[in-house]
């Protein structure tokens, strides 16, 4: 009888240990799918609207940082790199050659202005302390541009300089929050 609450136990024992790995590898593929391939992030303030607003919940798609090239227009997140951490949401204005100037509260690139839809026709792009108005930049190798689609108050490449590759962070690929504004980017 004794043999038989020994065997009894010993498979209990075994059926907790096997439960508990595979919540340990299911966690553990849970947080690689979150560092590697897709993660939820939220807007945190309004220099992307009206695009993005503030409190907006977005997906970010981090996995095709590895498979495709940066493409200008999309919607990018980085790391800031300074004592903070923080991470920034922009949009990729510029990509490594181009050269950017910023004319008449317009943006150009390669000296063709943007034709900027997704702006409010009002915006004025005004220069910042790195980029001023009137000076042509040239993004270097293994950097982007980038810029807030809510200009005046967007703190972006033209205060920060041109965002390093090996700092972004993902693509934003789809808003989830609010329901009425789901969209894919």
């Amino acid at each position: 009888m004794e043999s038989g609450k020994k065997e009894e136990k010993k498979s209990f024992n075994r059926n907790i240990m096997e439960y508990a790995i595979c919540l340990i590898v299911a966690f553990a593929i849970a947080m690689l799918f979150r560092q590697f391939v897709f993660a939820r992030a939220n807007v945190d303030g309004p220099s992307m609207m009206s695009t993005l607003k503030d409190k907006d919940v977005i997906f970010v798609e981090k996995l095709s940082l590895y498979t495709h090239a940066i493409k200008r227009g999309e919607i990018v997140t980085f790391y800031s790199g300074d004592a903070e951490n923080n991470t920034y949401i922009k949009r990729v204005i510029g990509l490594a050659g181009d050269v950017i100037e910023l004319k008449g509260g317009k943006v150009y690139r390669n000296g063709s202005e943007l034709k900027e839809d997704y702006l409010d026709p009002n915006i004025y792009t005004q220069g910042g302390d790195f980029l001023k108005e009137n000076v042509k930049y040239k993004v270097p190798a293994g950097y982007i541009f980038v810029l807030g689609d809510n200009r005046p108050i967007s703190k972006d490449s033209r205060y920060i300089g041109p965002v390093s590759l090996k700092s972004l962070n993902g693509h934003v690929v789809v808003r989830v929050y609010p329901f009425n504004r789901i969209r894919t980017f």
